[in-house]
């Protein structure tokens, strides 16, 4: 149960008019007690210290009033609060000592407000379980603010960053508890799932920073470039949006959404993606996801062996002068994908369909009886489509193939419908 819920609501009510005569009073022990803090009354940073405890506070009768609900206010507060102690100068230490004091200066003002409404021993039991509870989350969360902005200052946030990517992209896959490790040491809280994005761009562009999400594991060093993404599919997720504009119009490709032991694939793809992309395989501009591409990745991922199916399938092609070779290509893709249907392949191409007869019977002189076999069309469905991709370097033999692998003749089976 909510320590929140079982503190009178009447109480927030009460204390609400008197939030900046304790704010005042917290902070002032605070500089009695601590002498880094002691500074004149009308100091600036004073009136921070000031703003932060009245905060505190309001968040503690918002949190009562609320049942709890206002809890995360806190950790962004004193995250926030944590990073500027080190903009000040201050350790880790000095900042500790200060919201001890603090709360047991709020405490004290806690008390006799329990005591002018006359709390029973339950309901003041349960203030002291929701001020231990707020007071826990106010040292956590001040406590990561300043670890984080302590080692992004020495650099050592960003090494142990570099260190935890280079885990992720591990192969074999690092043990999740190593990883959860440095993940901690590296103030990156653990995803379930993770996409990675591989950026391309100019020599200029590779070198520029980019301003991302604190979120977004970077290695701008690697080539290509490359960024996690943690839980990108998360509903209500705004990364993409921000990636856009940080991107600037960069090339770059989403891998899979994977889960995070599977990091190193989605790398894999995303890389695959963007070399593709810079081929004119896929579209070259912009952000790409590899999951509208799948087929061509899959077709691509091994070229090859892709080079070595084309050869062989394409081969009955090869001694075709290149316009008229690239016409029948054209036209027997689109029958094998019409499904063998004259009308569908004529209406597809924007011909009329005496003309793919026409070629549907120089390709019958060509092919033979192998264009009605189920494992050739396969393979011949697959070679002309990497071939028909821009920028794909599978281009059909050059000179006419064998006898020995030139496929017989046969008439070809009426396929009009």
């Amino acid at each position: 149960m909510d320590p929140f819920a079982a503190v009178p609501h009447r109480l927030a009510d009460f204390l609400r008019p008197h939030l900046d005569d304790m704010a005042a009073e917290v902070a002032r022990e605070v500089q009695l007690q601590v002498p880094e803090y002691a500074r004149p009354a009308d100091d600036a940073y004073v009136r921070t210290i000031r703003a932060g405890v009245r905060q505190a506070l309001a968040l503690f009768v918002d949190r009562i009033a609320d049942n709890g609900r206002a809890g995360e206010h806190v950790v962004h507060t004193y995250q926030a609060i944590g990073r500027g102690e080190v903009g000040e100068g201050r350790g880790l230490e000095v900042l500790q000592a200060a919201l001890r004091l603090g709360g047991r200066a709020a405490w004290r003002r806690m008390m006799k407000a329990a005591e002018e409404l006359e709390l029973d021993s339950s309901e003041v039991a349960a203030l002291a379980d929701a001020g231990f509870t707020h007071m826990h989350e106010i040292m956590q969360a001040a406590t990561e603010g300043h670890t984080e902005a302590q080692l992004r200052s020495t650099g050592e946030l960003q090494r142990r960053r570099m260190r935890l990517l280079d885990l992720l992209f591990a192969d074999p896959p690092a043990s999740p508890e190593v990883v959860a490790e440095l993940a901690r040491a590296a103030a990156w809280p653990l995803p379930q799932r993770v996409a990675v994005i591989a950026v391309g761009g100019t020599e200029q562009q590779q070198g520029d920073e980019l301003l991302l999400p604190t979120a977004v594991l970077a290695d701008m060093t690697a080539r290509p470039a490359r960024l996690v993404i943690p839980d990108p599919d998360v509903p209500g997720s705004s990364w993409a949006h921000a990636l856009a504009s940080a991107l600037r119009g960069r090339p770059a490709a989403v891998g899979p959404t994977v889960p995070l032991a599977q990091t190193a694939d989605s790398l894999r793809l995303a890389a695959r993606a963007l070399s593709l992309m810079r081929r004119g395989v896929l579209p070259g501009e912009g952000v790409l996801r590899c999951a509208d591409h799948l087929t061509t990745l899959i077709l691509h991922a091994d070229e090859p062996l892709l080079r070595a199916l084309s050869h062989r399938a394409l081969a009955p092609l090869a001694g075709i002068p290149a316009p008229q070779r690239d016409r029948l290509a054209e036209t027997l893709l689109a029958w094998l994908q019409c499904e063998s249907s004259v009308n569908s392949t004529a209406l597809r191409l924007h011909i009329h369909p005496q003309t793919v007869r026409y070629r549907m019977r120089q390709l019958e002189k060509l092919f033979g009886e192998s264009l009605q076999d189920s494992e050739t069309r396969f393979e011949l469905e697959l070679a002309l489509r990497a071939n028909a991709v821009p920028g794909s370097p599978h281009e059909p033999p050059s000179r006419p193939a064998p006898e020995s692998v030139r496929p017989s003749v046969s008439p070809l089976r009426s396929t009009e419908g």
